[in-house]
């Protein structure tokens, strides 16, 4: 098997039986965390399931097209296969004729999904830089905050405003390579809290 199968950038779902996996939230949180490739054992850590249930719900994802073998490894005399999702983004097709509460919720759980990616991610990179830092204080910055929305419509008024003017930032100073310029990665994530949730 080719290990080092290139991931394409976007893929359609066309198949309602691909629809309905995404729907299954350890389904939809696998396909965010296979961008690049991994055995059962590592999901199962990553996500904090047994390599049984993640093996599992990977044969579903291989069936339907949304993960695919890309590779195999030799731990401790045993053989590990690797999987990759099929696309960095899943695009949902019009033909599938699905109710908008139904893409609606899709996209929500692709949306949480990549949330926890991203979240092991920057745990990844700051465990790495803290590697890295020596006596020397590593330059970074962190916001959390609360907000209150009364529903759905201010919500996606609220979500809407915050990206536009996060982009504005992020163009004013991207400005290709500088001289002696260092690239700094801005991750951003909105999410409701859960209910029960600690302050």
């Amino acid at each position: 098997m080719n290990k080092n199968a290139r991931i394409e950038e976007t893929f359609l779902i066309t198949l309602p039986e691909q629809a309905a996996a995404l729907l299954h939230p350890i389904r939809s949180e696998i396909v965010a965390a296979l961008k690049a490739p991994a055995s059962a054992t590592e999901l199962a850590k990553m996500l904090k399931e047994t390599p049984q249930k993640i093996n599992y719900h990977l044969k579903a994802l291989e069936k339907v097209g949304l993960v695919q073998k890309v590779g195999t490894r030799n731990v401790r005399n045993l053989v590990e296969v690797l999987y990759q999702a099929v696309a960095k983004t899943l695009i949902l097709s019009e033909s599938l004729g699905l109710s908008p509460e139904t893409a609606q919720k899709l996209q929500d759980q692709q949306a949480l999904a990549h949330v926890l990616s991203l979240t092991e991610t920057i745990k990844k990179d700051a465990l790495q830089l803290m590697e890295q830092a020596e006596e020397a204080q590593i330059p970074s910055a962190v916001l959390q905050a609360a907000v209150h929305l009364s529903g759905e419509e201010e919500r996606n008024e609220f979500i809407n405003e915050y990206f536009s003017l996060l982009h504005r930032l992020i163009e004013k100073y991207q400005s290709g390579e500088k001289e002696n310029g260092k690239e700094y990665q801005v991750s951003i994530a909105v999410y409701p809290k859960p209910e029960g949730g600690k302050q």
